[in-house]
């Protein structure tokens, strides 16, 4: 049915479980909200819950595990364990289902077992395995109606950070169990809301995982895009967990925010910030300024050219975040690697100098210096830095922005096209750490290599290819009668027509896009190779447009029965700097 799961409202969760009550005693029915064709209805009995896996495509997903805590059973024989909700830091301390009279091992109960399998796909390193891990929805045991039985608060959407095998205790007696460290994820962009049409698509055997995924929460997303380095910024805030009003019930029903187990929100200086100070934080927060400010770099000049060593220095500290590194360098390791840099990179009549970069990046307001003596501050020299040490990097909050793979690729397009497009990108990209961003197909694995001396020197190759689904690409091609999307060309050839199937995001790294028909483009030759070089973008309307001036060159063709993944479509548009971070973040 579709129905939306509101961070912090209570829910009746009876055993009467008829799902065509809307409300039960004063609140929201769920079984009522969580009714549906696809899946089969959602339990509650236990603390955890899985939903029943499905099969698509080869490969099982679970639509989502229900978690429940009952802080007022805590510590009986029947929960031996005390559930932590630090819901201020959007952290949840989540004890397993072992038992001191359980016999079977420790990760063999049914609730471990589950929880374990959903921590190995959350731990997962790309993409497509994220895709699949089980969203865990979280709720409460609270009291109302005078009664500690029958109702749930829904706490949010959270993956699990950390698990760990402990021994705890029961009266005295030891027992093992796993301990689950969750984060919940922000779901302000979905006005703090699951729609459990996500989960209903997740259950729906005829979606591939990428399909459901276009239905998920942006948090969500960005965490299966990005993984652990986006973490931190998809948390949920302890501001954003008010119980909302239920229409259905009086005043003299609801719980006072005493008796909450979720806070009401905290409004320090409430009204006190005047609207100017309200619009600067609004722009601090904005990816589009970010953009901005890295195409109006201050740079040097020299004989009517620009200086290479911002651009260079600034790509250097973006390759840092997009594999998950401090944001802050020492300077011992600036100076050495992008130093080296601006010696291959830079302008043939420039020194160099990193400690220009590594101090005067300031003015860009992106950046910031930190362990620098006060004696030192107004002309520091290399000298004076080989001495102190400082270090320097991005600001906490471009770091947090950089994060996010859309934003990170536009960022890496607008300083390679805006200051570094006079040589080569895929030297310059691969001296980074950053190969395969100059291109929407990526680059595969690298390959490991061995030299045998002879009469003719010979080289051992060890390399990892990808595997593609060549029926998928038969199937697109033959869907649209090898017709190209973007001129409609059918190319002909002796034997028949002929066009290629062209994946939107890459399968190739740093993208690895998933092979999948939502992923999948029908070029003509010349159009794949344009489309693959990143020389024309789709925009949000469906129009080719040339990444170069902007101009429009044709529109998308659609098939109803090929549905294109606006996400993948978005993530290509990043890659030609021509992404709306903006819009992105809105949903």
């Amino acid at each position: 049915m579709g129905s939306q799961l509101r961070v912090g409202e209570v829910l009746r969760s009876s055993q009467n479980r008829d799902p065509s009550v809307a409300v039960m005693d004063g609140y929201p029915n769920i079984h009522y909200l969580t009714a549906s064709k696809v899946l089969a209805q959602v339990q509650l009995s236990k603390g955890i819950n899985p939903i029943a896996k499905v099969k698509t495509a080869g490969v099982a997903r679970r639509p989502a595990i229900l978690i429940r805590s009952s802080p007022w059973k805590a510590g009986t024989a029947e929960t031996p364990w005390h559930d932590v909700f630090d819901l201020d830091n959007g952290r949840v301390r989540y004890f397993g289902d072992h038992r001191v009279d359980h016999t079977v091992p420790v990760g063999t109960t049914q609730g471990n077992a589950v929880l374990l399998e959903a921590w190995t796909s959350h731990k997962a390193t790309t993409a497509p395995q994220r895709a699949l891990a089980a969203p865990l929805l979280v709720f409460a045991t609270v009291t109302r109606n005078k009664t500690p039985k029958g109702y749930v608060q829904f706490c949010g959407l959270a993956v699990i950070e950390h698990a760990e095998q402990l021994e705890q205790h029961d009266k005295g007696q030891p027992f093992p169990n796993y301990l689950y460290e969750l984060a919940l994820l922000d779901l302000r962009t979905e006005d703090d809301q699951v729609d459990w049409a996500w989960i209903e698509a997740r259950g729906d055997r005829r979606l591939s995982a990428g399909e459901a995924l276009e239905r998920a929460p942006l948090a969500w997303r960005r965490w299966v895009e990005s993984g652990q380095a986006v973490r931190p910024e998809v948390h949920q805030r302890s501001d954003r967990l008010q119980e909302p009003e239920a229409h259905s019930r009086s005043a003299g029903d609801r719980r006072s925010d005493e008796d909450a187990l979720i806070p009401a929100p905290r409004r320090p200086n409430d009204g006190t910030a005047s609207r100017a100070e309200k619009d600067e934080a609004r722009q601090e927060l904005a990816p589009r300024l970010l953009v901005e400010k890295l195409k109006s770099l201050r740079l040097h000049l020299q004989n009517g050219r620009q200086s290479r060593h911002k651009p260079l220095a600034l790509l250097w500290a973006i390759a840092r975040i997009g594999r998950g590194e401090s944001r802050l360098a020492p300077w011992q390791e600036f100076r050495s690697e992008v130093g080296g840099l601006l010696v291959e990179f830079g302008l043939p009549t420039s020194s160099s100098t990193p400690e220009y970069p590594f101090w005067h990046l300031r003015t860009s307001e992106l950046w910031e210096v930190h362990g620098v003596p006060s004696a030192q501050a107004g002309t520091p020299s290399a000298a004076a830095f080989d001495r102190s040490n400082p270090k320097a990097g991005v600001t906490e909050q471009a770091a947090q922005l950089l994060r996010d793979p859309f934003v990170r690729n536009q960022a890496i397009a607008v300083l390679r096209e805006t200051y570094l497009a006079d040589f080569d990108q895929h030297a310059l990209m691969e001296r980074l750490g950053l190969a395969g961003h100059e291109s929407a197909s990526g680059v595969e694995a690298g390959s490991k290599e061995q030299e045998h001396q002879g009469p003719a020197a010979r080289r051992t190759t060890n390399t990892s290819r990808l595997v593609r689904d060549t029926k998928l690409a038969t199937k697109i091609k033959e869907m649209h009668a090898d017709h190209c999307q973007v001129c409609g060309i059918q190319l002909a050839t002796r034997f028949g027509t002929y066009s290629e199937a062209a994946h939107i995001r890459g399968l190739g790294q740093p993208h690895n896009g998933p092979d999948e028909l939502a992923n999948l483009l029908v070029l003509c030759p010349n159009h794949h190779v344009q489309f693959d070089t990143l020389a024309i973008y789709i925009d949000p309307d469906g129009i080719v447009r040339s990444t170069a001036d902007g101009s429009q060159s044709g529109e998308l063709r659609r098939l109803p029965e090929h549905r294109i993944s606006e996400t993948h479509l978005r993530y290509q548009r990043a890659l030609c700097g021509r992404n709306t971070p903006d819009q992105e973040a809105r949903g």
